[in-house]
């Protein structure tokens, strides 16, 4: 089967989902998510409290920001990674693009990025993985989420929500415990805690 590290690298980070939110020790326990997370635990995704004032900026494929959003926070954007092909250059653009997308991030305390990838060797070839993304963090809070959607490798969905429909018929409590980190097929998503940063201090 071709790229068989990938499948392998998506199913650990599945286990390491669940390890991470305290499931795998605890399969028949199932609380509900708090609305006020602890800062040094892990819990379901949400939305940033700050994702109400962001001011979108998109950028097309092997588009690079300006310098000048290294000033804005919060700092919003959202990436086109589709085009990330071998036999184009599509894959030499997106290399040539994160430096600088990864530069604008450096000094905001409020961080949203949304983007869309797709990497396969050919034009209009099954993609060798594909998923839309988001992730963001917010250092007042001490808190950071990330959560993928659509996620595929070599075409077949791979996230928490295909582990929570392969169980629900035998083990539907197990099931009920997971789905809070994912539950379409090739979703996973999480919340955890941040370090503290003196440049951004914290909320009260």
């Amino acid at each position: 089967m071709p790229f068989p590290r990938l499948r392998a690298s998506a199913a650990a980070f599945v286990l390491a989902v669940a390890a991470s939110a305290g499931l795998l020790l605890a399969p028949t326990a199932h609380a509900a998510p708090s609305t006020e997370p602890s800062r040094s635990t892990a819990g379901p995704f949400a939305e940033p409290d700050f994702a109400a004032t962001c001011v979108w900026h998109e950028f097309g494929e092997a588009e690079k920001p300006p310098w000048w959003l290294l000033l804005a926070d919060p700092l919003c954007v959202e990436y086109s990674k589709r085009d990330i092909t071998v036999d184009d250059g599509g894959a030499l653009r997106f290399l040539a693009a994160e430096p600088a997308r990864f530069a604008v991030t450096m000094l905001t305390c409020h961080y949203y990025q949304k983007d869309h990838w797709s990497v396969q060797p050919t034009a209009g070839a099954t993609p060798w993985v594909a998923w839309d993304g988001q992730y963001w963090w917010d250092k007042t809070t001490q808190r950071a989420g990330a959560r993928l959607t659509n996620f595929r490798i070599n075409g077949h969905t791979a996230g928490i929500g295909d582990v929570v429909g392969a169980l629900r018929p035998s083990f539907p409590a197990f099931a009920d415990a997971l789905s809070d980190y994912g539950q379409m097929a090739g979703e996973t998503g999480l919340t955890v805690g941040l370090p503290y940063d003196p440049r951004c201090g914290l909320a009260r």
